[in-house]
């Protein structure tokens, strides 16, 4: 199973892709834009060179090595871009003769040289007709040209063709520098966003700090002081982390006041049993001790003994005080261990104690309690309460 991304990651790589997408954007459109800009300065340049192969001849006569290049002398008339090549092409579609500029000075017509075979193959494929407006062909050997077609003044078809090799750099060089620095800058904003989403969640983690803390503490029994809070910066509800932390505290002002009123009630449910086991020892012992005596009330002098159905529901009232009693006890020392409290000594009346224990010792002699009195001072002693 894939490890789920925290939130600082989730943060961090939705900006960081957000600023790429951008990024990618504005880099498109750029180089779109300037490759349009150097092309449409590149094809001003190629009509100019056009225009100079149509123009007819002037009044003034041409130097005879211009002349005797025919259609292609504005090859070597001056002035071209290096590279410039011209391409006399026949009825067939055949190059059948070019001129290629290989010096832009004054030696550029002597320094012109004609196409190679397969260049002016590949110009014979890829080469538009006339009145096609411009295209793009790669010449093996001179790289990328921007080639038109023009009709001369002498009615001759001409390839007319300038090298693209600086546009082609120059945007080359701007998608470089531009991924370069888009990728600076993603680098840039994975560092810079990762440092501040860990500052801006900083308050969140303080909240999960509270959390934890609460989860730690042992709620399931006994009294229990919930204080833990989130601090008031962290509770603010104009935020969106004190919007968690206030609907926090008011979680756990909840919960505190329900533990509250569960110790509260579990104190007073101990309490009763207690007092009521209490105070259930005395009339079980009672209910034991004249069960006993009315069991034995005939087994001495001339009446006759109670009979066997009497003598069976006697010691049936017998065993059940017993396990009454038994009950009671349980319960008296389950409330004592469940309030957790140590056994406390102090003075006690012992007077109403013997009375009581006399009389049920004495029920098989003779019914009744037998009175007795004594100082105050001494009938006290000293016990477990």
């Amino acid at each position: 199973m894939r490890r789920p991304w925290t939130l600082r990651t989730r943060l961090v790589v939705s900006a960081v892709s957000l600023i790429a997408v951008v990024a990618a954007v504005i880099g498109s459109v750029t180089a779109i834009a300037f490759h349009s800009y150097l092309y449409g300065k590149l094809d001003d340049q190629l009509h100019s060179v056009v225009e100079r192969a149509q123009r007819p001849p002037g009044p003034v006569p041409l130097p005879e090595s211009l002349r005797e290049a025919g259609p292609l002398g504005f090859v070597g008339g001056g002035g071209q871009p290096l590279g410039t090549f011209g391409a006399l092409v026949g009825e067939d579609g055949e190059v059948t003769a070019s001129k290629v500029v290989a010096d832009s000075g004054l030696r550029a017509q002597e320094s012109a040289k004609p196409l190679a075979d397969d260049q002016a193959e590949a110009l014979e494929a890829a080469a538009p007709g006339s009145g096609e407006g411009t295209r793009s062909v790669d010449l093996p050997g001179l790289g990328g040209y921007r080639v038109e077609a023009a009709t001369t003044a002498e009615g001759a078809t001409v390839l007319v063709g300038i090298p693209s090799a600086e546009v082609s750099r120059a945007l080359t060089t701007l998608i470089v520098v531009e991924v370069c620095v888009t990728a600076a800058g993603l680098l840039a904003a994975s560092i810079a966003g990762t440092a501040l989403v860990g500052v801006a969640l900083r308050p969140l983690r303080r909240v999960a700090a509270t959390a934890t803390r609460v989860s730690e503490l042992p709620l399931h029994s006994g009294e229990v002081a919930l204080v833990e809070r989130v601090p008031d910066a962290e509770a603010d509800p104009r935020t969106e982390v004190g919007q968690v932390g206030a609907a926090l505290n008011r979680m756990l002002g909840h919960v505190g006041a329900a533990l509250a009123a569960r110790q509260e009630s579990e104190t007073r449910v101990r309490q009763f049993v207690a007092d009521a086991s209490h105070e259930l020892r005395t009339p079980l012992a009672s209910i034991r001790g004249y069960a006993e005596l009315t069991r034995r009330a005939g087994g001495g002098g001339a009446a006759p003994g109670p009979d066997p159905v009497t003598r069976h529901a006697l010691g049936r009232i017998e065993s059940e005080a017993d396990r009454m009693t038994g009950l009671v006890e349980d319960l008296l020392l389950l409330a004592r261990l469940d309030a957790g409290r140590p056994l406390s000594y102090g003075s006690t009346d012992l007077l109403p104690l013997v009375v009581d224990a006399v009389s049920d010792a004495r029920a098989a002699d003779r019914p009744g309690p037998q009175p007795h009195d004594g100082p105050a001072a001494d009938r006290t002693g000293t016990g477990p309460g």
